[in-house]
């Protein structure tokens, strides 16, 4: 076991203030790989003045040095993707098949697209007699969870610093170890001391600290819902831009010329893929009525291939990445039987012949009705709800009955139907017939999902500021 007793603060590994420990356990196992020390306010302060201290330089350096900047970074990030896989498998419970293949290529993309973008983005133009100038919006304080620890920390770090921002990480607690590994890799990278700042600990504590500070002038935030409308309110005082990607219920509409076999599979992996620890998680599969005994039927059969060893990384799946999330999993499994929702497989407790690790049953409710907490509430685990519908506007309806609207996803034999469906969804996003996410598209939510966007170059627009320069 490790200890991580330093935050990395104005280009060097420090002590902290704060002394409260939190032990870092792999959901695998149940056993700590790694102890961690919590920040305070005081942290806090030394790791944002650094931030500040370092703006005004960072911010007038050239583009050239800027994309030479991320360059450097990328190389070194290639250079640690075997230890951020272990570090991703051990602090979250990705499958290493899953580490290897998805979260750790997930994070070099965005750091790859920072660079595409960078070269070409515009940070002047013209508008009549008028010049508009994009300029860096200053010290931002990034907040990210612990389900995609990688993807939702570069998604963040790298436009904040392509564009000429400095910025303060606060990664979850609960996933703390690639950050590390992330903080090593700039340094590596020869980022400006101050530039980049890593400071430990948890949302009551240092995430509310850097929400509430008066020198932070942005705050990006990756959460549950709940969470995020805290960030919100406590950010409010000062006045500062807040980002926020918070939760999903993303509805998987099937229409009836669907093909099933596919459709169906593709819908369940999608949903039980991370363990269900997905914002954007397919977790409403919306079938026509006629059609629902068959897809129950596949959906068994796609079920009963998921394993927990990554023998077959196609359908492994890895625990839930902390007992707090198993405890809240199994509760709201236990309060959707108790509301009638009729459970077809999984439920409470652990996967057969799984003793130990906070694994959870892979689970799949049918006849499910839209008023059902099933239905309406994120899970964040393998849950999958079957919802009939008799037309396609009922589909359409359902779909759009719902507090979030992060993603949707539509499958049609016919693309101008799927098309169709799509615009009307209140969603940020919608994947059509199985379409894969494109990291050069915004990616973001409606309604109680958040705000902003990310990814891209959406994702540049949230660290700038627009300044109009009249008569120029």
């Amino acid at each position: 076991m490790s200890d991580l007793f330093e935050f990395y603060i104005d280009g060097a590994w420090v002590k902290p203030h704060g002394t409260a420990v939190e032990t870092v356990v792999n959901p695998s196992t149940e056993q700590a790989v790694a102890r961690i020390i919590l920040g305070d306010s005081h942290d806090v302060d030394r790791a944002v003045g650094a931030a500040r201290q370092a703006f005004a330089g960072f911010a007038a350096s050239s583009l050239e040095a800027r994309i030479e900047l991320l360059q450097r970074i990328i190389q070194a990030y290639q250079r640690h993707s075997e230890a951020l896989i272990e570090a991703v498998h051990l602090e979250m419970g990705a499958p290493l098949s899953l580490a290897r293949s998805a979260h750790v290529p997930a994070g070099l993309g965005h750091l790859v697209q920072a660079l595409n973008v960078l070269r070409e983005y515009r940070f002047e133009r013209r508008v009549g007699n008028t010049l508009v100038v994009r300029e860096p919006i200053g010290v931002c304080a990034l907040i990210t969870p612990w389900n995609w620890p990688l993807n939702q920390l570069t998604c963040k770090l790298a436009p904040a610093l392509a564009v000429g921002c400095t910025v303060v990480l606060k990664p979850s607690e609960r996933a703390p170890l690639s950050a590390r590994i992330i903080a090593q890799v700039l340094h590596e990278a020869e980022v400006p001391a101050g530039v980049f700042n890593l400071v430990n600990g948890d949302g009551p504590g240092v995430g509310a600290a850097l929400v509430r500070h008066a020198e932070v002038d942005m705050v990006s935030f990756t959460g549950s819902t709940r969470a995020g409308v805290a960030v919100a309110k406590a950010a409010a005082d000062t006045v500062k831009r807040v980002s926020q990607e918070l939760g999903g219920k993303s509805a998987n509409i099937l229409l009836d010329d669907a093909d099933l076999p596919s459709a169906v599979r593709h819908g369940v992996l999608g949903c039980m893929r991370n363990s269900g620890q997905s914002c954007n998680a397919p977790t409403r599969l919306l079938v026509p009525r006629a059609q629902q005994p068959a897809v129950i039927e596949i959906a068994r059969q796609v079920l009963a291939q998921v394993c927990y060893d990554d023998s077959n990384p196609i359908t492994a799946i890895g625990p839930l990445a902390n007992a707090m999330q198993w405890e809240r999993v199994q509760d709201m499994i236990a309060q959707a039987i108790a509301e009638g929702s009729r459970l077809i497989a999984g439920g409470l407790g652990r996967p057969a012949g799984v003793e130990r690790g906070y694994y959870g049953r892979p689970t799949l409710f049918a006849d499910v009705t839209p008023d059902m907490l099933v239905a309406r509430e994120e899970i964040f685990g393998p849950v999958l709800a079957i919802i009939p519908y008799d037309s396609e506007a009922e589909a359409i309806d359902i779909a759009n009955d719902s507090p979030y609207g992060l993603s949707g996803y539509v499958t049609s034999a016919d693309l101008e139907r799927s098309h169709q469906v799509a615009r009307q969804l209140r969603t940020g996003m919608v994947h059509l017939n199985g379409a894969r996410a494109d990291q050069a598209a915004p990616f973001g939510g409606y309604k109680q999902s958040g705000n902003g966007r990310e990814w891209g170059e959406s994702g540049f627009d949230e660290y700038l500021e627009s300044k109009s320069l009249f008569g120029y």
